[in-house]
């Protein structure tokens, strides 16, 4: 988990390491082991793709609009400090 954390507040962008690792800060301990899976699938994919997807510039593919793609959708746009 501590490496999934640190991961998260280094992604590459400065936005996304504050929308992600503010969202692990927040969440990440108290997902499920399946979630924390679909978390690291997520935080794998571009940069600019996750911004896009999670501040709804552009629609999220079908195979990862689930569960933690819509709570972090959330987080950033009822808590984040980037909006």
């Amino acid at each position: 988990m501590k490496r999934l954390k640190f991961r998260a507040h280094h992604m590459g962008s400065n936005e996304n390491d504050i929308l992600f690792g503010g969202f692990a800060e927040k969440y990440l301990y108290s997902l499920s082991a399946e979630q924390v899976d679909r978390f690291e699938t997520l935080i794998a994919e571009t940069d600019t793709d996750l911004f896009n997807w999670v501040t709804g510039k552009v629609d999220v593919p079908a195979h990862l609009d689930h569960d933690v793609m819509r709570m972090i959708k959330n987080f950033v746009q009822n808590e984040a400090a980037i909006r």
